[in-house]
């Protein structure tokens, strides 16, 4: 495959899934992994010493966000689909025989922020008080070739998002990764959408799509987007009024 697109990042990134590759690591497609939990349920329910059972054997996944290196230690923070936790990860906890493999090559090497993981262990709460998880066991389930834009956070307080609204509306994945925030609006969005249609459902109501592209546009004096259809090779418009093709 060609390099001359690629920032060095990308390249450097490609180089390491390689190496993963020579190693057994097979980072696409990622195996089912038997998660058990979420950040979110940890940090609500764990009590400390009192329900401390209940989190001996914890599975989760997701996305790497940052990391502290300590040497034969690190703390990091894994972002999975409702939040974030933190974890410490050790060597001699993951490599508890002679082969230091998985920890100073592939942790150490060939892990990079963006990449989706998955860890097994026991929650615990650090001197500074914050509810993380011990692992045992770490698997790479998915490598990022693209780098993430790194956004500082603290006390729940984010610092350095993206605002650039070119990057957040043409890379609407990275925008939903790095801006919390602006996930929590399309949730909110999807529930109120969710909402409204089994209000209308549980009435009886029918549910009918229009179509996105019409061949004569509509909308007063609004100013459709014009493209080409190339195989009728005919213009088309797209819909500013979705009722119009509802009337008679």
């Amino acid at each position: 495959m060609s390099t001359q697109h690629l920032s060095e990042q990308e390249i450097i990134r490609r180089e390491k899934l390689a190496e993963l590759s020579k190693l057994g690591i097979d980072a696409y497609p990622a195996a089912l992994y038997p998660v058990n939990t979420t950040s979110v349920y940890i940090k609500e329910k764990y009590k400390g010493d009192s329900n401390k059972d209940d989190f001996a054997d914890v599975c989760i996944a997701g996305r790497i966000m940052s990391v502290r290196d300590m040497g034969k230690a690190n703390f990091a923070v894994l972002q999975d689909s409702v939040g974030k936790i933190q974890f410490y990860i050790k060597q001699d906890d993951i490599c508890p025989g002679e082969d230091k493999t998985m920890y100073q090559t592939v942790w150490k090497k060939l892990i990079d922020i963006g990449d989706i993981v998955g860890i097994k262990g026991y929650v615990f709460t650090t001197k500074t008080g914050e509810t993380s998880i011990h692992v045992r066991e770490f698997s790479i389930l998915s490598k990022s070739l693209r780098p993430l834009p790194i956004v500082k956070e603290k006390d729940g307080e984010a610092f350095d998002e993206v605002t650039d609204p070119e990057f957040r509306y043409r890379q609407r994945y990275a925008d939903l990764i790095v801006n919390p925030a602006v996930k929590e609006t399309f949730i909110k969005r999807t529930k109120m959408v969710n909402t409204m249609r089994e209000f209308l459902n549980e009435r009886g109501a029918l549910e009918v799509d229009t179509p996105v592209l019409q061949s004569i546009p509509g909308g007063a004096a609004a100013r459709p987007f014009t493209t080409h259809h190339n195989a009728l090779d005919v213009p088309m418009y797209m819909r500013i009024a979705n009722e119009l093709y509802l009337k008679d």
